[in-house]
């Protein structure tokens, strides 16, 4: 599963590395009501929410739409700007229809589909019943901000500004003086890495979950989604962000500029390098039970293929094949010692695959 961004057309000075303030404050207030995501990083959310009075912080959940279980991708620019007011100057700018659509029919958490026919919520019937809808599942609350949106988006736009802007005052603007040198240097180094070696190196070290197709002409990001998205001559912008961690969030809605923002190294845990696809195959290659018998075995030591028939009362060929799906999964490794081939659990990939589902449903 990947979301695809094509890249043939951005020239090489098309890529940009750096941080947004406001794109760091949406990942600290979506910290702020959904902490579970974020374990490394709780202690912090606990600290801001015992200091921020609770009628910002009852704001914040009315409207944790645009930031709970997906982002707005307005909130996400592809034009970072030094000041946070900056870059709220520049969200203002948009028009409604515009503000709407990224604000309710996100495309960058891809926790929902993305219907590309669809126009804005605030002229296409269709679009609208959507944003009701999904609002609908997530409650009352959540309802109430949308009808307020589509009825009052003027209104809704200032208040959601505000909203922000008191965030800033509460606690941001002290969080974002501490991350921001760490965000700053991680963006030109990935800049710099750009310049030297190229985009391959640069993405190589943005994060393990994008490659770059052998021609340079596509981005694939691993996600648990599908979408192609294609970049023009505008280029495309990363992010860098240490309160986004663990979460990978790509902008690919039809007319955006696409935007990566990704977490950085550094005191913080940094996303699993496992596929979501080797995260299915691994689930798969242990749901069966003789290979689970079989992985029982090889926990406790090193089995030949011979020593495995005779202990589960199968034929030679049956359990290679299944030793074959368990190994083509990286669960087991072969290893010949003279005449014999020993199959060996790999006990930290296996114990590693909770750890790694949860990595591939929150990225």
């Amino acid at each position: 599963m990947t979301v695809m961004i094509d890249v043939s057309r951005v020239p090489p000075s098309g890529f940009h590395f750096a941080p947004s303030p406001l794109a760091e404050l949406a990942s600290a207030v979506h910290l702020l009501v959904e902490p579970t995501h974020h374990p490394a990083q709780t202690g912090w959310a606990a600290s801001v929410a015992a200091n921020v009075g609770p009628e910002l912080l009852d704001r914040l959940i009315d409207a944790d739409y645009l930031w709970r279980t997906s982002r707005a991708d307005s909130l996400l620019p592809s034009e970072p700007r030094e000041s946070l007011a900056g870059e709220l100057d520049a969200m203002d700018r948009l028009d409604d229809e515009t503000w709407v659509s990224a604000a309710l029919l996100t495309s960058s958490c891809g926790t929902v589909p993305l219907y590309r026919h669809l126009g804005s919520p605030l002229a296409d019937a269709e679009a609208r019943e959507l944003a009701r809808t999904r609002a609908a599942t997530r409650g009352e609350r959540q309802a109430a901000f949308v009808d307020h949106v589509l009825a009052e988006p003027t209104a809704a736009r200032s208040s959601v500004r505000r909203m922000l802007e008191d965030c800033d005052e509460a606690f941001f603007a002290d969080a974002w003086s501490q991350v921001r040198p760490a965000l700053v240097a991680d963006a030109r180094r990935k800049h710099d890495l750009l310049g030297v070696s190229g985009l391959r190196d640069a993405v190589a070290a943005t994060s393990a979950a994008i490659t770059v197709d052998d021609d340079a002409s596509r981005l694939r990001i691993d996600k648990l989604q599908d979408d192609l998205t294609t970049a023009d001559e505008r280029g495309m912008t990363f992010l860098p962000t240490v309160f986004g961690n663990p979460h990978l969030l790509v902008v690919h809605a039809p007319g955006w500029r696409p935007v990566v923002q990704y977490p950085i190294a550094g005191g913080r845990p940094t996303t699993s390098t496992v596929s979501v696809d080797t995260v299915q195959q691994r689930f798969h290659a242990l749901d069966n039970p003789l290979r689970l018998r079989l992985a029982r075995s090889l926990v406790r030591a090193p089995r030949t293929t011979a020593d495995l028939a005779a202990a589960w009362g199968v034929s030679a060929s049956e359990v290679s094949r299944h030793v074959g799906v368990l190994r083509d999964a990286g669960l087991v490794t072969s290893v010949r010692r003279g005449r014999q081939v020993l199959h060996h659990l790999d006990l930290a990939a296996t114990t590693r695959i909770g750890h790694d589902l949860v990595e591939a449903l929150l990225r």
